[in-house]
C-alpha cells in the first residue's frame, strides 16, 4: 500500500540513521543542487521544522521503518493518487 508515497506527517526511520524524521513534503531538490529530485523532504522528530538547512531530503527506498502514518482522508487519498501519476510520468 505504501510503495511510493506516505502521507504528510508520517514518522519514519531512515536506513543507517538513529534519529526519526517526519515527512513534510514531496518531490524536492536538495538545497543548492537541482540535479536530483528526492521523493520526500522531512524534519527531525520530535523537534519539527527548525530551519531550511535542517531539512532532510530522501527517497522512499531509504526508509527502514515506519513508526506512524500521517493523517489520511478522502482528500489526501485523491492527492496521493494524483501525485503518483505525476511522479510516474516524470520517469
Amino acid at each position: 500500500m505504501y510503495e511510493r508515497t506516505l502521507p504528510i506527517g508520517s514518522v519514519v526511520l531512515l536506513k543507517n540513521a538513529t534519529k526519526r524524521v517526519m515527512i513534510l513534503g514531496y518531490s524536492r531538490y536538495q538545497a543548492g543542487d537541482q540535479t536530483k529530485v528526492y521523493d520526500y523532504c522531512g524534519c527531525t522528530y520530535p523537534e519539527g521544522f527548525v530551519s531550511p538547512d535542517k531539512t532532510a531530503v530522501f527517497d522512499h527506498d531509504q526508509i527502514a521503518q515506519i513508526y506512524a502514518l500521517g493523517y489520511q482522508n478522502d482528500e489526501q487519498i485523491a492527492f496521493r493518487q494524483r501525485l503518483e501519476q505525476v511522479l510516474a510520468n516524470k520517469k
